[in-house]
């Protein structure tokens, strides 16, 4: 899987060339601000950045400890919990929820874990029919009912099936805006406290699904979930299909919330884990010339 997290930020890299038409060993600190900018760093965190940086020729090395520093603010540590494996998967309408629910699905078949996926969107009948074309496409079941039915018996269902039937794992799509943002806000609460009282200390992981293409604008959408029922962990997708790769930084940094995962294509094979490392290093080797990248520590 490795070099897929360099391939997603190839629309990143192509478009900090209009600035840098030739790689340096090293850049002023105004070249890097405006380096940063162009890759969608926020500017509140590129001023924080670079007032952090006290050289007067910014290196590799330099900025990359500094890039690395803004990803290490938070870390994921599982839950612990009694099988099944609760997972409520959380976003906007468009964000991409229901093809990263497919690719979770199959990874976790790829272990050879039991995966029930319970279709939770019952706002929207397309969510609901969607989810249930990809569970025919990788032979994993669903359950899913009427558009209009309420959103939190469908967990309860799916939680209740699972355990009843042995199942490893269980996903749960939600709906992603109602009419308004409290009633979004009630019902994931509702699915919430459902999902516990169908098994104790579910949901186990709380995923939020952020558009890669919409940049820094994505921060307030993933406050605003935040606030309503808590995330613990962020899966970014369509990297592959935008030059705002560096929000991905200011999303961490902002949010103190780990990236899990990122989306580098359409297919269900097409979701890697987020490398911190190799994501820095595959930023950097668009803008410096020579590869001295460090140890990972």
């Amino acid at each position: 899987m490795f070099g897929f997290i360099k391939k997603s930020l190839a629309k990143t890299a192509e478009a900090l060339k209009s600035i840098i038409p030739n790689k340096k060993e090293s850049f002023s600190k105004s070249e890097i601000e405006e380096i940063l900018l162009e890759a969608d760093v926020e500017y509140a965190l590129v001023e924080i950045i670079l007032n952090e940086i006290y050289q007067s020729k910014v290196t590799r090395d330099i900025l990359r400890s500094k890039l690395l520093a803004t990803l290490s603010r938070s870390t994921y540590k599982e839950k612990e919990f009694q099988p099944p494996f609760i997972e409520l998967i959380i976003g906007v309408n468009g964000a991409g929820k229901t093809t990263t629910i497919s690719k979770l699905a199959l990874k976790y078949k790829n272990e050879g874990k039991k995966v029930l996926l319970g279709a939770g969107d019952t706002f929207r009948a397309a969510a609901i029919e969607q989810l249930s074309l990809w569970g025919q496409k990788l032979d994993i079941p669903v359950v899913a009912s009427k558009q209009g039915h309420d959103s939190s018996a469908v967990a309860y269902d799916t939680i209740d099936s699972a355990k009843a039937k042995g199942y490893d794992n269980v996903i749960i799509d939600t709906a992603g805006r109602l009419h308004t943002q409290t009633n979004l806000a009630n019902e994931l609460k509702k699915i919430v406290r459902i999902c516990d009282k169908a098994h104790s200390g579910a949901p186990h992981r709380t995923l939020l699904i952020l558009d890669g293409t919409q940049g820094n604008s994505a921060i307030a959408q993933a406050k605003a979930f935040h606030e309503m029922v808590g995330v613990d962990g962020i899966i970014i997708t369509k990297l592959d299909g935008t030059a705002k790769g560096g929000s991905v930084f200011s999303i961490a940094y902002e949010l103190e919330l780990p990236i899990l995962y990122v989306g580098t294509g359409e297919k269900p094979e097409n979701l890697v884990s987020f490398d911190k490392y190799e994501f820095v290093d595959s930023l950097l080797d668009a803008i410096y010339e020579k590869d001295e990248t460090s140890l990972k520590s």
